[in-house]
């Protein structure tokens, strides 16, 4: 009786962590709708496919601060929480040595994929939102999720997306011709909001204490972890920098539409992974067995696909149901049926090589995908290509960055875990 009290208890808790953590994908879920269907008809469509691509590329670069050093940080929340102290004075250190990384990074990639299409200052404050204040939002989620604080986590989430919602709606109906030279203003306002209350109250009480000592030894897995978030954001966010470098900002903007509608179905999906990063850092042989790890992805796939259909199906009865320029795209979202489920899939499967501490396989899986989607990208988008042909073509691409994806994960599962 007690081996059956004990284990209806910690099932218990695990079904209360994941509904309240969800709770949070949620409600993120509806204000990220409701923030992207009002910007996406606030502004011209070529100006949101420029803010959505430069705010990608803002999310990408943001894995520079730090030098990674977040990683390290949500390991000790989650395995050694008397730690936090010293780790967090440690992101911050590591912070403030990577500002000049992060500004080389940020000007390069202005001056490669946006120069010709946005100033260098609207840019820059796109990339002080992203990289420097949500990212600081971000960590302090991931810190609460680390010590199993999910319900705080789960009201910051919410709160950081309300307050982009907030700021989009005010910024529609206050301005008298909406431009993206005034919404970024309004989009760092909302960030810095949201990075206050999240200093004020959620950032758990620490002592901060400076060790160096402790972080050098754990730089080489930071940088790896830096780099291989980089090269899974590359390879996330490549195609809309290929899209507006090749196809222009009026593409951009009609691609920027449906890859965020795709986008959406990932945030339940997130929170499932987050929990099983956490018990597989744990327990790292909790996914020995084959059958286990085939009906996870079969899962993430048809909830991915389902999610897609049903948006699909609303938008192909009622097109103007998210606003004129989402009808522009809506006709060709159903096109990207498989896009989902592969999406989130390759996502699923580099999160298994961080919760196993394998670092430097992680770095060169995400590697290969990066290299493997510029060059599938950049075939597709050779000469005149109309958006409906490259969302339908997109399918096969992710299936084959998929297979490659599994092919390396799962070779790389048979090695021996890297324990915190």
């Amino acid at each position: 009786m007690d081996r059956i009290s004990d284990f209806l208890v910690a099932r218990t808790a695990v079904v209360r962590d994941y509904l309240t953590a969800v709770s949070g994908s949620v409600g993120r879920l509806v204000f990220s709708l409701l923030y992207f269907v009002v910007l996406a008809n606030a502004l011209p469509l070529a100006d949101f496919g420029l803010f959505a691509t430069a705010s990608a590329a803002g999310v990408m670069l943001s894995r520079i601060l730090g030098f990674g050093f977040v990683s390290a940080l949500y390991r000790i929340a989650t395995v050694k929480p008397l730690l936090l102290g010293v780790f967090a004075a440690g992101f911050l250190f590591m912070s403030l040595l990577s500002l000049p990384a992060l500004a080389l990074a940020s000007w390069a990639t202005h001056a490669i994929f946006f120069a010709a299409d946005m100033p260098l200052a609207t840019f820059a404050i796109v990339i002080i939102a992203e990289a420097l204040v949500w990212r600081v939002v971000e960590t302090i989620v991931i810190v609460n999720n680390g010590l199993n604080r999910f319900a705080r986590a789960a009201t910051l989430v919410i709160f950081g997306t309300a307050a982009r919602a907030l700021a989009a709606a005010i910024f529609a109906f206050a301005t008298a011709t909406p431009a993206l030279g005034t919404w970024v203003d309004w989009y760092l306002a909302a960030n810095a909001a949201s990075l206050l209350v999240a200093l004020v109250f959620f950032c758990p009480r620490l002592r901060l204490r400076l060790r160096p000592a402790l972080y050098w030894r754990r730089f080489a897995d930071s940088l790896y972890v830096a780099g291989a978030e980089l090269l899974f954001y590359l390879q996330m966010e490549m195609d809309k920098l290929l899209v507006l470098a090749m196809g222009g900002p009026h593409l951009a903007g009609i691609y920027a539409i449906v890859m965020r509608l795709v986008d959406l179905t990932a945030i339940p999906i997130r929170t499932f992974t987050m929990l099983l990063v956490q018990k597989l850092m744990r327990t790292p042989e909790s996914l020995a067995r084959l059958s286990l790890r085939v009906g996870i992805e079969a899962a993430i796939f048809i909830v991915s696909t389902i999610g897609l259909l049903t948006l699909a199906g609303l938008l192909r009865f009622f097109p103007n149901l998210l606003g004129s320029n989402v009808a522009v795209a809506a006709p060709i979202i159903a096109l990207a049926l498989a896009v989902p489920g592969l999406r989130n899939l390759i996502e699923y499967q580099a999160e298994l090589l961080f919760a196993r501490g394998q670092m430097l396989v992680r770095a060169i899986n995400l590697a290969l995908l990066a290299a493997g989607k510029a060059v599938i990208l950049a075939y597709l988008l050779m000469g005149e290509i109309e958006a409906e042909r490259l969302v339908n073509m997109l399918n096969g691409a992710f299936l084959a960055l998929y297979l490659i994806s599994a092919v390396l994960t799962y070779s790389a599962l048979r090695l021996p875990a890297r324990r915190a």
